[in-house]
């Protein structure tokens, strides 16, 4: 299991300090959960502030655009040094553009769906993107439990990509701790996004070993 710890529950006064720390404990990928407001009830920070976090870590930037319209700002994302941009089905009405631009910027592409979403909805796409993000809890903040019932949608993502031999993998974001880590792993996900059981914890680069290692 990979683990991307997200800087939505690091201490922001110290965020340099704070990337550096996870990545220096383990991470695999540093989470970025980019919100305007608009299409969650909440505001983090943009693509200047990801820039200025950049030179702190070369651990690769995993950037969630939970923003409207995200295909306005690729670019902005693209030069703050993001190595996977991942954008939201509901919230881009020109996804295959979108998608395409991505990718010519040099980064990897993901498509995020929220617990309403039909996981159908994302499943021809699989072959040209990179990562499918499914939230476990509904997007905007941090500290709300794992819902459970995504896995079926991890299942049905498990199944299509494996029988069609694609290499998109399958990430969950939301209330992973040491024991719903296991759940999301038996169902067949490849990364989990991880921000209180993380940053919150006395031993951060224990809380990343442990959470790579629960499910064995």
């Amino acid at each position: 299991m990979k683990i991307a710890p997200s800087v939505l529950s690091a201490d922001f006064a110290n965020l340099g300090r704070e990337v550096e720390k996870v990545s220096l404990a383990g991470a695999d990928y540093i989470h970025l959960d980019v919100m305007d407001g608009i299409f969650v009830p909440n505001i983090s920070f943009g693509a200047g502030v990801i820039k200025s976090i950049r030179p702190y870590t070369s651990v690769p930037f995993d950037v969630h655009l939970m923003i409207e319209k995200p295909r306005r700002y690729i670019n902005d994302f693209l030069n703050a040094g993001a190595d996977i941009i991942t954008i939201h089905k509901e919230a881009e009405p020109e996804l295959d553009k979108t998608i395409r631009e991505i990718k010519l910027g040099g980064a990897r592409c993901g498509i995020s769906i929220k617990p309403a979403t039909d996981v159908n909805d994302v499943l021809e796409y699989l072959p040209f993107i990179d990562l499918v993000l499914v939230m476990t809890v509904e997007p905007g903040f941090g500290g709300q439990s794992f819902i459970a019932d995504m896995m079926s949608k991890v299942r049905v993502l498990r199944n299509e990509i494996d029988k069609n031999a694609f290499s998109t993998l399958i990430e969950v974001d939301g209330g992973i701790d040491s024991n719903t880590v296991k759940i999301a792993e038996k169902a067949g996900v490849d990364i989990c996004v991880a921000g209180t059981s993380v940053y919150k914890a006395a031993d951060v680069k224990k809380a990343i070993s442990t959470l790579k290692l629960s499910q064995k």
